[in-house]
């Protein structure tokens, strides 16, 4: 089995021309001029020149040689042709008055087949739609397109494409068999290969770009900045916990992200998101303080701990010696389950390095809302001076605290 991709793209278009008349797509005897042809006076291009003589209503008079003379159609021309000119023309047959019925038409086909190679590029134009993919024209030339050819990913609904033109690459173009071959898809390659080059020249760790989400994974989205992708993992999107990222990002959404690292001369390129917004950490010295009582959610779980979200883009850790259980645990998931809310103190706040300790248990190492915890407090404050703080005295509350 060949491994050559030119083999596979070969089998490709004969299996998309498969069952379609090329004849019906215009490709007939009268679009590509025929070798050999010369009518003894235009060498191999089939074509003869000729003088213009004069205009006469909507025909136009030409002179073919010594007494031959050929008329033709005045819209044949783009701008009304001037005494003197010369063409290439094409001759269809003498009428009866000995003039030749000319046509340029054949001449704008040399002068097009003159223009198109395998590996150039062309404007073409949809026409149609067929069953094996999208009928074009290449100025005056009838060209076909494969499906697989149309877009760098596949299109389910080529009809959309009806009416457009755009710039193509000629995959095949063989005037004997009558047949141009487009690939818009080749010429997108080329396309995004130059704006590949241009972007990474300049692209450093740090820049801010504008990309479009092209495809998204279970972890992560790989965003186009320009001709590159560059991976968003999930981790990167937002300070917010994201575990679905199709809840967050949509396949063509315009989003503005960071470059984080260049890896391989940027074969892998790293990207975030929420590295452009407000990083709650360096506020938090102002939220939050050291044996602060607070709520959160257990957001993960794992045999050393948990870690619990007490604010937006703020886990902390609550290890599993703090997490009050009155037997041993093997793993934070034999107290505590995803989703959980708990209420957790503050042990200790690292804002430099993003870290929080937390635990459920008290200063007294009571389970925090317990009865034992509640009668600790009450303890704390009357020893504080706070003789309002509980409504008994104080062995009453060593005594209640200690029934346990």
């Amino acid at each position: 089995m060949s491994s050559d991709p030119n083999d596979s793209l070969d089998a490709e278009i004969e299996k998309s021309l498969e069952g379609i008349n090329l004849q019906d797509l215009g490709l007939g005897n009268d679009t590509a001029p025929s070798k050999g042809k010369d009518n003894g006076r235009g060498g191999d291009s089939g074509l003869t020149s000729g003088i213009i003589e004069g205009i006469s209503g909507t025909d136009v008079f030409v002179e073919l040689g010594p007494r031959l003379q050929g008329v033709i159609a005045l819209d044949e021309f783009d701008d009304d042709p001037k005494p003197g000119e010369r063409f290439d023309f094409s001759m269809h047959g003498m009428e009866k008055d000995g003039i030749w019925r000319l046509s340029r038409r054949q001449a704008r086909m040399v002068a097009a087949w003159g223009d198109i190679t395998e590996g150039s590029q062309v404007n073409a134009t949809v026409t149609a739609l067929n069953a094996g993919g999208l009928e074009c024209t290449v100025g005056p030339i009838s060209a076909f397109m494969p499906a697989s050819q149309v877009a760098l990913g596949r299109i389910e609904d080529l009809s959309i494409f009806v009416g457009q033109s755009f710039v193509c690459e000629v995959i095949e173009a063989d005037m004997g068999r009558k047949r141009i071959v487009l690939s818009r898809k080749k010429a997108l390659m080329a396309e995004r290969s130059v704006e590949r080059d241009a972007t990474m020249a300049t692209l450093n760790s740090g820049d801010i770009k504008v990309g479009k989400v092209m495809r998204l994974e279970t972890f992560g989205a790989f965003i186009d900045i320009g001709g590159v992708e560059g991976l968003l993992h999930v981790s990167n999107v937002s300070r917010k916990r994201t575990t679905d990222i199709a809840e967050v990002l949509k396949v063509g959404q315009q989003v503005k992200v960071m470059v984080l690292e260049l890896k391989e001369g940027g074969k892998k390129i790293g990207l975030g998101m929420k590295q452009l917004e407000e990083n709650p950490w360096d506020s938090i010295a102002y939220r939050f303080q050291v044996d602060q009582v607070v709520s959160g959610k257990v957001t993960r779980l794992a045999d050393f701990g948990a870690f619990v979200e007490i604010e937006d883009g703020i886990d902390g850790l609550l290890h599993i010696s703090q997490i009050g259980a009155t037997t041993r645990l093997r793993n934070a998931g034999e107290a505590l389950t995803l989703g959980q809310e708990v209420s957790v103190r503050i042990q200790d706040i690292d804002a430099g390095s993003e870290r929080i300790s937390l635990s459920r248990l008290d200063s007294r190492g009571a389970l925090i809302g317990s009865e034992d915890s509640v009668a600790a407090a009450d303890i704390n404050a009357v020893l504080g001076g706070n003789e309002n703080a509980g409504k008994t005295n104080l062995g009453d509350l060593f005594k209640a605290a200690m029934k346990k």
